[in-house]
Parts: structure tokens; C-alpha cells; sequence
């Protein structure tokens, strides 16, 4: 596909993702346009007076609740990268509608706005917390999941494409641990859930750069999992707290000690590439190119964090936690 003469558009452009979408689209790729949709107007000028201020540059201030306002901006867009969304846990469970209407009624908005408009390809953030889901955020985001694979069944053979990617915890987004570790660490106490707990980490620009590559050889119902290492809990401290006395909280509520990426289900539908799962398609009423690269995983296959192969060291995630120092 040819960035250059695409216009985009990025739901949520002033998060975390967004933000690192934007400098990579920007400098590597050159796109004709890029809209910039989100609800807050301080965050897009300060995000602007911060040097975000390309000429392909547009900044729509809207909610994905909106569809009207969606319709509007989707104007003359060929990419639509869905990434706004409530996803603080405890926030969710304390205001599930507030949740559902944005994680659910706003992906529907974000499907709805683009086959109105001609969009060719629709590209949605998912997390590890939509498989096998125990809290109301990951119940959403497996609901968004659904309906953005299944949405290809209404645009048929020649409309827009809708796929997503799923992946686990961004090293240092907003809410991430390392933040919290580096500012418990000056009083010498950190704070522990469970020394069990696993989880899968990338970085930011990994996982953009994945996105990037999964819009460019996407089919249309696909969830793209990305092959990425596990960490431990204990080990995180060792590398920015190691003097620090730990306490042991208990796990939260809507927490799990591991997560899950792929589960045995969803195995028997998936191909495993070099450094990614695929996970086509249940039903596919729409016609859709094969994957011909890729073979299917074993049968009971799950990929897990904690019975990952690949695994960061405590010098490795010292290395990543010295980014935000």
C-alpha cells in the first residue's frame, strides 16, 4: 500500500499509542493527512505547542460516541486506527456504562462511520484482557473484537476491511507499573499484587510499528497477535527497586496473575508466522484472500505469560525502565 497518498484518521490520537502513531507515520511514512480525533482539547494543544504540528496535521475534537461527528471526520479517509477507549479497570467497573457506551457503542459508531463514508480499511486496538475476560474492560473489548471482525459480513467483497490487533501491557503508557515502581522507590516501599504475577510486555514503538505492518497485510477479519517476551513481577523490582522493602498487597479485583493472548479455543482458527498469531476469521461471509504463509498452531495450543518462551531479565527490563528516569 502507498502511506503517501493515504489520508488517516486515529481515534484516541492524543494517548499514549497515538502519540508514538503519529512520530512514526509522520517521519517514516509520509501520509497525506492524518486527523487527530479525540474528546479533550487541552491534551490536542498541548500535544500541538509539543512540536505536533505537521502540516498533514488535522485535530477534530469529537467522541466516538458520536457518529455524526465520526461521519464528519471520516471524510475523505482511506485508514481508520481505532484506539480510543475507557480502559483504567477499577474505572470501568465503577462506571459500566460509561464503559459499555464508549468500548461498545462507540466501536459500533466507528464501524457505521466508515462504511458510510468509504473507508477502505479500519484497523482496532484490542488487549490480552479480552481473552477469557474477568472484568467489565475486558468484557468490552472482546464485545469490539466481535464486532469489528464480524463487521467485514456488512461491507461483503469489495468494502472495507476491519481487522484488529491484540496485545498485552505497554511499557510505560499511562498506568503502567514502571512509572508507579520509580515513585514508590524514593520512600523504599513498593507495592506487590502477588511475587507470581507474569505479564506480556512490549514498548510502544514495537507496538506501533506492528500496527503499521498488520494494516499493510491485513485481509479483513483478522486478530493479529504479535509474538512478544513475558515479565515478571519480582524481576521488575529487582531491576528499579532492588534496596526497596516490598509489600504484598493482594491481587486486585478484575486482576489475573497471568494473562492470555491466545487461548486453546481460538487455536484451532489461528497461524502462527515468525513473529506474530493470526486468528482468522469463525464465520467469513465476506470472501477473503487466504493466508497462505503461516501454518497452523498445535492443537490445545495457548500462549500464555506465564508458559512464554521468551522472558526480559532483570537487566533488560532495567534498560526499558531507564527510559523513564
Amino acid at each position: 500500500m502507498n502511506w503517501h497518498e493515504s489520508s488517516l484518521l486515529i481515534t484516541g490520537g492524543t494517548g499514549s499509542f497515538g502519540k508514538k502513531f503519529i512520530e512514526i507515520i509522520l517521519r517514516e511514512y509520509n501520509p497525506k493527512r492524518v486527523v487527530i480525533f479525540s474528546r479533550d482539547e487541552l491534551k490536542q494543544h498541548e500535544m500541538r505547542i509539543s512540536g505536533f504540528d505537521h502540516d498533514s496535521l488535522r485535530y477534530f475534537i469529537g467522541d466516538v460516541r458520536d457518529v455524526d461527528r465520526l461521519r464528519r471526520a471520516m471524510n475523505g479517509i482511506d485508514i481508520v486506527v481505532h484506539a480510543a477507549a475507557l480502559k483504567q479497570v477499577p474505572a470501568c467497573e465503577y462506571n459500566p456504562i460509561e464503559a459499555i457506551m464508549t468500548n461498545i457503542v462507540g466501536a459500533r459508531n466507528v464501524i457505521d462511520a466508515a462504511l458510510d463514508t468509504g473507508v477502505e480499511k479500519v484497523f482496532a486496538l484490542s488487549t490480552d484482557k479480552a481473552v477469557n475476560p474477568i472484568n467489565l474492560y475486558g468484557a468490552t473489548k472482546l464485545c469490539a473484537e466481535k464486532l469489528f471482525v464480524q463487521a467485514n459480513s456488512y461491507s461483503g467483497m469489495q468494502g472495507c476491511r476491519f481487522s484488529c490487533a491484540r496485545y498485552g501491557n505497554v511499557v510505560g503508557s499511562r498506568g503502567s507499573v514502571i512509572p508507579l515502581f520509580l515513585e514508590q522507590r524514593r520512600t523504599g516501599r513498593v507495592t506487590v499484587t502477588d511475587p507470581r504475577m507474569t505479564r506480556f510486555w512490549l514498548t510502544l514503538e514495537q507496538g506501533v510499528r506492528f500496527v503499521i505492518r498488520c494494516i499493510e497485510h491485513m485481509h479483513g477479519g483478522e486478530v493479529f497477535i504479535p509474538k512478544i517476551p513475558s515479565m515478571n513481577i519480582m524481576d521488575l523490582v529487582q531491576a528499579i527497586a532492588p534496596d526497596c522493602k516490598v509489600d504484598y498487597i493482594g491481587i486486585r479485583p478484575g486482576e489475573k496473575l497471568h494473562e492470555v493472548l491466545l487461548s486453546e479455543d481460538e487455536s484451532r482458527h489461528a497461524l502462527e508466522l515468525d513473529d506474530m498469531y493470526v486468528i482468522r476469521p469463525l464465520y467469513n461471509w465476506w470472501e477473503t484472500k487466504n493466508w497462505y504463509e503461516g501454518k497452523p498452531v498445535p492443537e490445545g495450543f495457548r500462549y500464555t505469560s506465564d508458559t512464554n518462551t521468551h522472558w526480559l531479565s532483570v537487566d533488560e527490563l532495567r534498560v526499558l525502565a531507564m527510559n523513564f528516569l
